[in-house]
């Protein structure tokens, strides 16, 4: 992609899945990465294990790695962060919003804690990570890109994820506000709307025939996405190819967004 070797990202949580595949990737692209992680590595082998096995990999591309740890509910943290990352790299280019969590209830029995606690991660924690970069690209006269991980419950409701599906339509709302905001700056902000995706977190459905055949039955192009995929979509937003979009959210989902229910006509 063009304009991405030489940058400096941060993408956060970012230690598996999707978040993990779009430090790779830039990373590929020569981009220098920042990987946030919310546990301490003491407390937590697993992240341990995960934030090594991307460092194995971006450290073969010949770029630069750092590992942050932050909670992104915690405005503290953020701050830290964000300034840890200018600290080491000399600035910062590029932010990807990625950490994110659901609490399934049905929602007359949803506690209000877990409903906080959604919305302080996958909203809130991008509002204010979001608004530290700006504050950066803003005092250093950087043509910063944003790209928000969002999905597409962002225009699809989910039952017994209200928590998640607000704070997906908020973030829709969030792109556009601060892209409109801010463009005469120069600072392009975007998402991403993931539809099903093959991570380790969904191996319940990715690695259970039937129930993987009923997730793909939903989708046009007949199959999930892979992490890669997404990964790709993040590195074009990030890039001067895509230096006239802004605002936007691109679907990333194998159609659908376009309601397959619908592909046969069943109502007059």
């Amino acid at each position: 992609m063009n304009g991405l070797k030489g940058k400096n990202a941060l993408i956060t949580g970012a230690t598996s899945g999707i978040g993990q595949a779009i430090a790779i990737r830039l990373a590929q692209e020569g981009v220098n990465v920042a990987i946030n992680y919310r546990r301490s590595p003491e407390d937590a082998a697993d992240t341990v294990e995960m934030v090594d096995e991307a460092c194995g990999e971006i450290r073969s591309c010949g770029v630069q790695d750092l590992l942050v740890q932050g909670d992104v509910s915690k405005e503290d943290d953020i701050v830290e962060m964000v300034n840890a990352v200018i600290q080491e790299f000399g600035t910062l280019d590029i932010l990807v919003n990625n950490a994110g969590i659901q609490i399934e209830s049905a929602a007359h029995e949803a506690k209000i804690e877990d409903f906080d606690r959604v919305l302080a991660v996958n909203l809130r924690g991008a509002y204010i990570c979001a608004r530290e970069a700006i504050k950066h690209f803003l005092n250093r006269n950087l043509q910063g890109a944003i790209i928000n991980i969002s999905s597409v419950h962002e225009i699809i409701p989910r039952p017994y994820y209200l928590s998640y599906s607000i704070s997906k339509g908020g973030m829709e709302n969030l792109t556009k506000t601060l892209a409109l905001e801010y463009a005469g700056k120069g600072i392009r902000v975007n998402a991403i709307g993931p539809g099903a995706t093959i991570t380790r977190i969904n191996k319940a459905w990715t690695q259970d025939p039937e129930e993987k055949a009923k997730v793909e039955s939903h989708i046009p192009m007949g199959r999930a996405g892979t992490a890669e995929e997404m990964a790709a979509a993040v590195a074009f937003l990030a890039s001067e190819e895509a230096a006239y979009i802004t605002g936007q959210t691109l679907f990333i989902d194998g159609g659908l967004t376009l309601y397959h229910d619908f592909s046969e006509p069943w109502s007059a």
